[in-house]
Order: C-alpha cells, then sequence, then structure tokens
C-alpha cells in the first residue's frame, strides 16, 4: 500500500474530524444544557420588548410583554385564567387571555438521562426569558377590535382539561354581532386541532382572513451550528423552505415570503419544533420575519395567513389549523405525512447526504425495534456496513497482500535506481502492473466509508431517538461522550468531567471506549510492518494516540461503532492475509519492539 496516500487521507479525516467535533459539535451539545437548564430555571433578564413583526400579511402582530423578565411560574400567573392540558406525552396550558398556546412539556422527555430530572421545557409564555408560543386569530377589514386579539380574553365554554378525546371551547363575542368560537383538541402524540368559527348576526357580510404563526423571542443559546440547522422551518409546493436566525441579522431585512397549497411552517430546535399546519388543499401566503427589539435582540415568526372568508348575514363560516407542538421523532412525523401532512421528516435536518443518512437511520430503527437497544443496533448496523463493503475491501486487502509481497523487489529497484529517480518510478510502476497490483486500492475502503462515517455521526448528534439511549454498563447516552475518564477514576466518582470542561480540554477527558478504540486502531497499525522511512514509521504509531484524544469528544455511539468496525476490519484483513499466503506481522513487530526496548 501507498504509505504515504495512507498517511495523508488519514491525516486530513483526522482534521475535518477533530475541527468538526472541537469547533462545533461540543459547544453545540453544551449550549444545548445550558438552554434546556435555562427554560426550566428562567432566570431573571431585563429586556424591553417589541413585538414580531407582521410580514408584510396584514397579520397583528404579537405584543412582546412587558419589560421585566419573571420566572415562568410567576409569568404563568400573571396572565390570567388558564385551561389545563393534560395527555400521555405533554402537560402545560392554554392563556384564555389571546388564547394562546404558550405552556408546553414534554413529558417522555428530561434534561438529563436522570427520569427525575426536569421535563423538557418547549413552549413559555410572554415575560420570560425566551418566550415561544403558537397563536390563531383572524384578520377583520374593518376596525381590530372586530376580531379577538392578543389581549382578548376568551370565555371557556364549560369546564374540564384538554385531553385526548375531551377538546376545550372557547367563546368570544365583540359585541358587534360577531361571535368567535374556537374548540380547540389534541391526540395522543403531540398535534393539536384549532377549528376557529365565526358566526355573523348582524345585517351585512363580514370577510376575515384566517391566520396562525408560531412566535419566538430571542434566540435561545443552543441556536448556531454549522452542522445543525435551527431557526424557520416549513415544506413550501412540496420543498423544504428553510432560513436561520442570522439570515435575519442585519437591521431591515425583508420578510422571506412564499405561496403553497399544502406544506406548515415553524421553527425548529435541534430536538424540537413548533410549526403551523394549514388546511392541505388551500392556498396560502406564508412568510419567515424578524423583528429588532428595544433591548438590541430579535423576535421571530414564521407564520401563514389563508384567503378571506366572506360570511353572509345570519351565516357562519369555520376553518381547521393544526398545530405540531413535540419531540421529532422520526416515527411519529411519518404518521402524520399519512395523514396529509407534506413532507413533514424533512423536520429532521439529515443534512447533505440525506440519502446516506435516512438509509442508516432506518436500518439502524429496524434492528432497535427487534433488539431493543440502540447500542446493539449499532454493533448490527456496522456489521450490514462491513458486508456491504466487503467486496470492496476484500479487493482492497488483497491487493494490499500483493504489495506487502512485492516490497523486496521494490526496495530492491529503489536502492538499484537510487540516482534516477524518474527510471525508478518507471520500473516500480511497470512492477505494479505486471504483478496486478493498485497501490491506491487500500486507501479505497477508508475513503468510501468517510461520507457513512459522517453520515451516521449527523444521525447520532440530531436524531432524538439517540438522545439519552442507554447502552450497557457505564454509558447512559449513546449521542453523549463517553462519561467515564480519569477525571473521575473512570466512573468511580459520581460526576461527568464533560458537563464542566471546557471546550479546549474536553478531549483530554478520554473515556474507556475512547481508549479501546485506540486500542483496536492500534493493532491495525501492527498488522502492517512499519514503513521503512522513519517519519512515516512515526506518524503510523502516533494516528492510534491521536484518534484516542480526538474521539474523546465524539458521541459514544460513534466510537462503539468505529471500535466494532476495527475489530471487524482486523478479522476480515486477518483472514484475506493468511488466504493470500502473506505473514501476519503482528506478533513478529511487537516482539521486535520489545526487543528494541531492551
Amino acid at each position: 500500500m501507498n504509505n504515504k496516500n495512507l498517511i495523508l487521507a488519514f491525516a486530513l479525516s483526522a482534521a475535518v474530524l477533530f475541527g468538526w467535533q472541537y469547533f462545533v459539535a461540543l459547544p453545540q451539545m453544551n449550549a444545548e444544557k445550558a438552554h434546556q437548564a435555562s427554560l426550566s430555571k428562567q432566570e431573571k433578564k431585563e429586556n424591553n420588548q417589541t413585538a414580531p413583526g407582521a410580514a408584510n400579511l396584514g397579520l397583528p402582530a404579537p405584543s412582546g410583554g412587558s419589560s421585566k423578565r419573571m420566572t415562568r411560574e410567576a409569568a404563568l400567573k400573571a396572565e390570567g385564567a388558564r385551561i389545563a392540558i393534560d395527555t400521555p406525552m405533554l402537560d402545560g396550558s392554554i392563556a384564555l387571555k389571546g388564547a394562546r398556546l404558550d405552556d408546553l412539556r414534554l413529558k417522555k422527555y428530561h434534561e438529563t438521562p436522570d427520569p427525575k430530572s426536569p421535563e423538557i421545557v418547549l413552549l413559555a409564555p410572554k415575560n420570560t426569558s425566551y418566550p415561544y408560543y403558537a397563536q390563531f386569530g383572524w384578520i377583520g377589514e374593518k376596525a381590530a377590535s372586530d376580531s379577538p386579539g392578543d389581549q382578548t380574553v376568551w370565555t371557556q365554554q364549560g369546564e374540564g382539561t384538554l385531553s385526548p378525546g375531551h377538546p376545550v371551547t372557547l367563546r368570544w363575542d365583540n359585541g358587534k354581532g360577531l361571535v368567535f368560537t374556537r374548540v380547540i383538541s389534541i391526540d395522543d402524540q403531540y398535534m393539536f386541532s384549532v377549528a376557529d368559527s365565526v358566526a355573523n348576526s348582524t345585517q351585512a357580510k363580514a370577510t376575515l382572513y384566517p391566520y396562525a404563526y408560531v412566535a419566538r423571542e430571542g434566540i435561545p443559546p443552543e441556536a448556531g451550528s454549522m452542522i445543525l440547522h435551527l431557526g424557520f422551518v416549513g415544506v413550501v409546493s412540496g420543498k423544504e423552505v428553510d432560513a436561520n436566525y442570522d439570515a435575519f441579522k442585519d437591521a431591515g431585512t425583508p420578510p422571506k415570503t412564499f405561496s403553497s397549497t399544502g406544506g406548515w411552517v415553524g421553527i425548529t430546535d435541534k430536538y424540537w419544533m413548533a410549526a403551523v399546519v394549514p388546511p392541505q388543499d388551500e392556498v396560502y401566503n406564508g412568510a419567515y420575519s424578524a423583528t429588532a427589539l428595544n433591548s438590541g435582540t430579535k423576535a421571530y415568526q414564521s407564520n401563514y395567513r389563508l384567503n378571506g372568508r366572506t360570511i353572509a348575514p345570519g351565516a357562519s363560516v369555520t376553518i381547521t389549523h393544526r398545530l405540531f407542538a413535540g419531540a421529532k421523532v422520526v416515527d411519529i412525523l411519518r404518521s402524520y405525512e399519512k395523514l396529509g401532512v407534506v413532507g413533514f421528516d424533512k423536520a429532521v435536518d439529515w443534512g447533505y447526504f440525506w440519502f446516506i443518512t435516512k438509509p442508516i437511520f432506518w436500518l439502524l430503527d429496524i434492528f432497535y425495534k427487534f433488539i431493543g437497544n440502540f447500542g446493539i443496533a449499532i454493533l448490527m448496523l456496522t456489521v450490514a456496513i462491513k458486508l456491504l463493503f466487503f467486496p470492496l475491501a476484500n479487493t482492497s486487502f488483497k491487493s494490499m497482500s500483493r504489495m506487502k509481497k512485492v516490497q523486496p523487489e521494490m526496495e530492491r529497484l529503489k536502492k538499484l535506481h537510487a540516482e534516477d529517480m524518474q527510471k525508478q518510478q518507471m520500473e516500480i510502476m511497470a512492477m505494479y502492473k505486471r504483478e496486478k497490483v493498485n497501490p491506491l486500492a487500500g486507501c479505497l475502503p477508508m475513503l468510501v466509508q468517510i461520507p457513512v462515517f459522517f453520515s451516521l455521526y449527523k444521525v447520532l448528534f440530531v436524531t432524538i431517538e439517540m438522545r439519552h439511549a442507554p447502552f450497557y454498563g457505564w454509558v447512559h447516552d449513546l449521542s453523549a461522550p463517553d462519561p467515564t475518564s480519569i477525571l473521575n477514576l473512570f466512573g468511580l466518582l459520581p460526576f461527568n468531567p464533560h458537563n464542566f470542561l471546557p471546550a479546549w480540554l474536553a478531549m483530554l477527558s478520554i473515556g474507556v471506549w475512547p481508549i479501546l478504540m485506540g486500542m483496536t486502531q492500534w493493532v491495525q497499525t501492527k498488522l502492517n510492518p512499519a514503513p521503512s522511512d522513519p517519519v512515516q514509521a512515526r506518524m503510523f504509531s502516533l494516528m492510534p494516540l491521536i484518534f484516542t484524544f480526538m474521539f474523546a469528544t465524539f458521541p459514544a455511539g460513534l466510537v462503539i461503532y468505529y471500535t466494532w468496525n476495527n475489530l471487524l476490519t482486523i478479522a476480515q484483513q486477518w483472514f484475506i492475509m493468511h488466504k493470500e499466503g502473506v505473514e501476519v506481522h503482528l506478533f513478529a513487530n511487537l516482539k521486535r519492539k520489545k526487543k528494541a526496548h531492551k
């Protein structure tokens, strides 16, 4: 095998992987923890607020609340009466003031793998640190007071908690002959249905435009990543249309507008999303927009407005919106696609390699459903990938074996033509052709698997199925780094060094699995004779150590994959080398190394 090409490939891979993990992924993971902590505690901050813009659709801009930041509990009380929400997946409440959905927690997800830790906060009311809410309503052609607004206090008809099979009904009379009724229902997962009706008891027709939006005030701490899209997301005319927060960083940036039949629009985090879904057979105008706040931050809104409804005297009209507010579980998203919500699984950021990432997740999910453990599923996936690339790997290892056979002849040619490099290269190339040796063949399996490696990294990083997914032993979260290290005596002390180490020191916290990975990498290098060039030999000897430090901050699931992949590669290479009649140098190299130290 051409050692220079292999060294270059290793070096490039190491540089990309290390840079990606060190500068992007690790800060992203730490930021998400900080975000959830801030949402649960709702630390007091002082910010003057104004409302997000209406994106040129005539929508009433939601008010930004007071400048005083409150705890979550205080803000919920300040809004007045509320209707409780209680489902198998969610709990929270609806504010009668504005009929906003602004208080939602996810029962199945917690801040840490400990099920006793606080639930994940999704939607948050105004006047808290990071308000995040959904609003529905009507735009009238007359005075704004004719339609319910952000400050309108609705009346609940009857009593009760919103739960699956038990909708709640709200009513508001504008005192001018229009009566608005809102029936809110929810399924047993994350989809709300909002049926808005208007009855016209006046002597004149009325024209109203239904609308819905999701709004967020301020950017949460986890926002901003090169490998993960956060911010606006939606499907318009069957295609994904998104925009990140930075798209609106410049003052005066116009809204991003669009029209479509079917689709949805929303605002997404890494694992969670709130999105409004119009009737899928109707044309709507939508927009992503941002408005500067007095404090210097921004407020963001993802909205749509449907065509007007003309209501004759004595008549009524009803329009049904939907709101998804929950975890981006792929099976759940796809179940809503089957119910007619176009392209809903695009809410998961599958990345540019989606054509690899999706099949990897699909296969991983199948294995998980069969075996019940994502760690074992990763091991099974590794075997499947090895089988997929088996013919290529066989060809590569056979070529490497032939390279070993011709190494003595190659060394002879180098010495014979040491003064004539051109002649030397010509003779070596002629030998390669005569012996049917491809010096680049050994690099092909590694190069081909790099997209697979990155795609698996993406799956572990962005899919909520991997979040807090346990393996056996000390690994309780396959999407997080191995929690053991010498700093906590490999798990004997009850703390995780990755939770407090700064990013630039995190790679020094080397867990058990990265060490196992480094050992398998070292064994792989010892299967081959050491390069004759001492510089190359030194680089090869350092690669396992470099990879061990580099993988210390990688998700444990990825390290387990790479370790198991190394073991399978070692077994495959050993078998082929024996089959080809090539000496396996592992023990000879170890013996030689021991003698060198004596």
